[in-house]
């Protein structure tokens, strides 16, 4: 199981003794990229005794023990072990932790190496001439949310979002002005419900898909209107908020209701979610510019990220 929380990023902070918390009203991290860039070596496992490439990946039992004997002087701190698997990366497994603090929950991801004698907190980057062919290639074939934008664009804009997720409801603002500078641009909206954190967001995310296989300017109607009332949806008022958000996306609710319960639609998220997983996205939202992925979309840094559109954008027109 690999599920982020509704945060930008999650970041470790070793040395001073804790851990770098999001503000409540808007859990976007600034400056993410950066954090991702500067991957530091956080601590060290038990040594092992066999060769880096036989060495297999730390078991969820080892995980524990070292999360406990680094972090056991806190008790406002617990640790759930999400993950553990191989990376994108020869020789560095991937771990994924829940960490649970009274502000809250975060995502804690790091990597072990082969030998077990390291750990290291940051996001990999892919690498190469062409370092997002690989991401954009799985996206161009695979993405199949709402879309706003000509199907024939030069390249496409994915983003994984949560509709319970309160940082994606703060970037809507940021993809519509991006839709309104980029008309030319193929937006595409893709499920990644945090089904362990958020109890309505898969409810929703099959209500969206249903309707957005209807049509995808209701499905963009429907996502603006789950936005706008967010803080109003709990699960005793689920089903009637929907039927109402429906309604306001010119969709008949029963017919869309019956639709989201199908084990069509219901296979049909856990195939977005799967996208993610492959794409190793880790937070929400999760912004893919051409296949280049963007954590902490920031309304506030609108300019960088138009930047990175703009300049993908020239990237994608000249490969043409």
């Amino acid at each position: 199981m690999k599920k982020s929380i509704c945060i930008a990023a999650a970041m470790l902070l070793i040395s001073m003794g804790g851990f770098a918390q999001q503000p409540a009203a808007a859990k976007t991290a600034a400056k993410p990229h950066a954090a991702a860039k500067k991957a530091a070596t956080v601590a060290a496992a038990p040594a092992a005794t066999a060769t880096a490439a036989a060495d297999p990946a730390p078991t969820t039992a080892v995980v524990e023990t070292f999360l406990k004997r680094m972090f056991g002087y806190n008790e406002n701190v617990a640790f759930h072990v999400a993950s553990v698997k191989p990376s994108d990366a020869h020789g560095l497994s991937e771990v994924i932790a829940v960490v649970s603090t009274p502000q809250g929950q975060q995502i804690l991801k790091f990597y072990v190496t082969a030998d077990g004698d390291h750990a290291i907190i940051g996001e990999l980057m892919p690498f190469g001439t062409d370092p997002f062919a690989k991401d954009r290639a799985i996206l161009k074939k695979e993405a199949f949310g709402a879309a706003k934008g000509p199907a024939d664009a030069p390249m496409q804009i994915v983003e994984f979002a949560d509709l319970e997720c309160p940082a994606c409801k703060s970037a809507l603002p940021l993809v519509q002005r991006l839709q309104q500078d980029f008309p030319h641009v193929r937006f595409v909206f893709q499920s990644f419900p945090l089904v362990k954190l958020h109890p309505w967001a898969e409810a929703a995310a099959r209500t969206l898909d249903c309707i957005s296989r209807q049509s995808n300017e209701a499905g963009w109607t429907f996502i603006e209107a789950v936005y706008s009332h967010q803080g109003e949806i709990t699960e005793a008022n689920l089903k009637e908020k929907l039927e109402k958000y429906v309604g306001f996306a010119k969709q008949d609710p029963a017919k869309i209701a019956a639709c989201s319960q199908t084990p069509e639609t219901i296979a049909r998220i856990q195939q977005s979610i799967q996208i993610g997983d492959q794409l190793n996205v880790s937070s929400t939202p999760t912004l893919f510019v051409n296949g280049r992925g963007v954590n902490g979309m920031n309304p506030q840094e609108y300019d960088a990220i138009k930047a990175i559109v703009q300049f993908e954008l020239s990237q994608a027109t000249q490969a043409k």
